[in-house]
């Protein structure tokens, strides 16, 4: 028979053995550990994040839209769409739920702080960019979400919203900034990656000029240069392939770097709410990002 002592000896040894640590190995996650089973599931409902905004703890809304019965054995393809200026996110629950109810993608709306994108002159002092990256990890608390196909779409104010994110960040695969093109406060950096994009301009917008000057605060770019910018950037092909679509024009920047695109589409009779009066321009983008 073992003697106690023994049992308790061997009992130390391999706990201080097997139960040592490096420091720092407190940080490492093993991806083979995570249990799925501690995740959300999926519903529409709006998720509430805490910002730190001028010293202030505020709270901001993110809707998200799901189908009504989640395909549990699938991941969905998430979509982050940005509201104009003054404008609010449930905007967006009309405008995409069609793609959310047919179980395309899921649909993530944030709420701007006092209605804006804090782009360097608006209302908001909000750090958005910091608020996109709380959204992300938020979203990563959640089942049957693809990360590898998320996409963002913006108008107006949001736009150079999602121009900034796609900039400074590489959360997305693919963004379609509508009614507003790049601008002089916003260069492209060393360090941005190639990213597929589809901007969308009106002629006849009076709000932010397709051919760009100062305006609310800010320097627009011209919006064909814009789109050159990008394709020069991701090192696309010099020359576009030009496409008329009735009185439109779809400017196609090729061979980019990582298999990316940059298209510009420029809308003759499009004012600043063109996406209101062209019922098929999100079909148009979601048949785009779907490639990326």
């Amino acid at each position: 028979m073992v003697h106690k002592k023994y049992i308790a000896l061997f009992l130390l040894f391999t706990t201080s053995f097997f139960g040592c640590r490096n420091a720092g190995d407190e940080n490492i996650i093993d991806d083979d550990a995570i249990d799925n089973s501690t995740l959300i599931t999926l519903k529409t409902k709006t998720i509430n994040i805490t910002q730190i905004i001028e010293g202030v703890a505020q709270e901001r809304s993110v809707i998200m839209q799901t189908p009504v019965n989640v395909d549990t054995s699938k991941d969905y393809p998430v979509v982050l769409a940005f509201h104009g200026r003054g404008g609010t996110n449930t905007s967006w629950v009309n405008k995409l739920n069609k793609f959310t109810n047919a179980g395309n993608f899921i649909g993530i709306y944030p709420q701007g702080f006092l209605k804006s994108w804090n782009l360097g002159t608006e209302p908001s002092k909000a750090d958005d960019v910091a608020f996109v990256n709380l959204i992300v990890g938020e979203l990563k608390k959640y089942n049957n979400l693809n990360f590898d196909k998320m996409y963002a779409i913006g108008t107006s104010n949001g736009s150079g919203m999602v121009n900034t994110l796609a900039i400074q960040t590489d959360h997305f695969k693919a963004i379609a900034p509508i009614v507003s093109q790049l601008m002089e406060s916003t260069p492209l950096l060393p360090d941005t990656n190639p990213i597929s994009i589809y901007q969308i301009n009106g002629a006849a917008d009076s709000t932010i000029p397709i051919n760009g000057g100062p305006k609310l605060g800010h320097v627009f770019l011209d919006a064909l240069e814009s789109a050159k910018l990008w394709a020069n950037k991701f090192n696309c092909s010099q020359t576009p392939k030009i496409q008329n679509l009735g009185n439109n024009t779809l400017y196609i920047y090729k061979d980019c770097s990582k298999n990316k695109e940059v298209r510009y589409l420029r809308i003759e009779e499009g004012a600043h709410n063109l996406h209101w009066e062209n019922p098929n321009l999100f079909d148009d983008i979601w048949t785009f990002f779907q490639r990326f």
